[in-house]
């Protein structure tokens, strides 16, 4: 009878040591709807950043559009051969095209940092680069605004200039 009582402990705390406990399948549970939730809010940053992203650029392309028509109006006003303001004119006209074609160059280089982050596995590495890009978004959202000032400011003086010579 005694080696049966015996069979029986040893079976029972095998199977209770080879089966999970409840407690220890709950955890496990609970560690991976956290790893589910971290993992659903870094997308949702993710998206919210591309959100921003395209904001911003809609912004700016539409301020740029209208320090272009600015531009151009102002050109046509003065478009007379030999005028002083031309050089004024042309140069504002450049520095609209280069901040263009380096508004073009970051977004493809935001593009590219969106990927790299969506591919991150790490969930803290994940979100340092979330917060490091957006730092960056900020710096230039904010050189981009002093640029866009700067060049209303031209514009502005072009229209002010006197249309003899």
């Amino acid at each position: 009878m005694k080696t049966f009582y015996f069979i029986i402990l040893a079976t029972l705390t095998t199977l209770s040591l080879a089966a999970p406990s409840p407690l220890q399948a709950a955890t496990d549970q609970l560690d991976e709807l956290r790893q589910d939730v971290e993992k659903a809010r870094q997308e949702d940053k993710i998206k919210e950043l591309k959100r921003t992203e395209q904001l911003e650029n809609l912004k700016r392309d539409q301020q740029l559009n209208q320090s272009q028509q600015q531009l151009d109006q102002s050109k046509s006003q003065k478009a007379e051969p030999g005028n002083a303001q031309q050089p004024s004119a042309v140069e504002t006209q450049r520095q609209i095209d280069r901040q263009k074609i380096d508004e073009q160059l970051q977004r493809l280089q935001t593009d590219q940092q969106i990927n790299r982050i969506e591919r991150e596995s790490n969930p803290q590495r994940q979100q340092q680069q979330i917060n490091d890009l957006q730092r960056q978004q900020q710096i230039r959202s904010l050189q981009e605004q002093i640029q866009r000032n700067q060049l209303q400011q031209d514009l502005d003086r072009l229209r002010q200039q006197p249309h003899s010579r």
